[in-house]
This record gives C-alpha cells, sequence and structure tokens, in this order.
C-alpha cells in the first residue's frame, strides 16, 4: 500500500509542477503571439529567433529542414508525459482503493468500527487524489494537444508555401 500512495503523491506533485509549467506556457504565448505571427507569414530569412511557448515553431526555426514527420514526433514527445500520467493516475487510485479493502471487510466481520473507517479514509482518499491528477493533467495535454496541433499546421503551410517558393504566404495564426 505504502508505494502506491507514495507513487500517488509523486504524481500529484509532478501534476502540479506541469500545471505551473503550463501557465508559464500560456502566458508565453499570449506574449509571442505577435512573433508567431510574423515568423510564419514572414520571409523566412528575415527570422532570426526562436518564439517562446510555441515550441513546434521553434524546433522547426532552429532546423529548417526538419520533416514534418519529425516535428510529429517532437509534438507527442511535448505531450508524452502528461498524457501518461491521465492515464496511469486513475488505475493507481483503484488500486490503492482496493488493497485497504480486504482489511475493511476483515475489521467489519470483526466488528471493528474503527479499522473499517480507517481503511474507507484511505481508500476514498487515494481514488480522490487519483482523480484529481487525472484531470489536471488530461485537461493540460488536451490543450497542449490543440495548440501543438495548430503550430503542426503552420509550420506545414509554411513548409508548403517555401517550397513553392513564395516569400510572402500570409499563413494566418492557427494555433
Amino acid at each position: 500500500m505504502a508505494p502506491v500512495l507514495i507513487i500517488i503523491a509523486l504524481l500529484f506533485c509532478y501534476s502540479l509542477y506541469e500545471l505551473g509549467g503550463f501557465a508559464f506556457q500560456a502566458w508565453q504565448r499570449r506574449n509571442q503571439r505577435s512573433s508567431f505571427r510574423q515568423i510564419v507569414s514572414a520571409d523566412r530569412n528575415a527570422v532570426a529567433k526562436a518564439v517562446t511557448g510555441y515550441p513546434i515553431a521553434s524546433l522547426y526555426l532552429a532546423n529548417p529542414s526538419i520533416s514534418k514527420d519529425e516535428l510529429d514526433v517532437a509534438a507527442f514527445e511535448n505531450i508524452e508525459g502528461v498524457r501518461i500520467v491521465s492515464r496511469l493516475a486513475p488505475m493507481l487510485g483503484l488500486i490503492a482503493t482496493m488493497i485497504p479493502m480486504g482489511p475493511a471487510l476483515k475489521s467489519l466481520a470483526d466488528g471493528n468500527i474503527q479499522g473499517i473507517s480507517e481503511n474507507l479514509i484511505v481508500a476514498f482518499s487515494a481514488v480522490i487524489f487519483g482523480l484529481v491528477i487525472a484531470s489536471i493533467t488530461f485537461w493540460i495535454a488536451s490543450v497542449k494537444k490543440r495548440w501543438l496541433a495548430g503550430e503542426l499546421m503552420a509550420v506545414a503551410k509554411y513548409q508548403q508555401h517555401n517550397a513553392l517558393g513564395e516569400k510572402q504566404g500570409g499563413l494566418r495564426e492557427a494555433a
């Protein structure tokens, strides 16, 4: 039981860490929105720096010869941690719920009301923490997925315009 509870506590700390990172990235994206628009609509030779908060666009600017598949993999890697945690946390919460149910039922058979309540408190607290962790990380993963999809679309359009030799693509922000 202790290892499962420790992992749940660590995942809760991780979800709070990711929530802070997500909030910071949202702030960066809001502050850098006009720079991102310039990058996806300007002449490639005029662009000299990466834009914070836009990891796919920054990766493309750092390596313009990168393929679309490599950008897709980078996008998946960007949200992989929160996606895994959003799926793992409820499972661990369920495990942490089931483990104390045995002793709680034994306490019920023995007529030990205090033993029942102690085990049920641990059981239900663990599942609640698992669901809170999953909710936080699922929300982060969903929003980041939308952001990354928008960046991938903008970079793909930009690559297509550059491949056609157009210097002024007029791409608009997709993110």
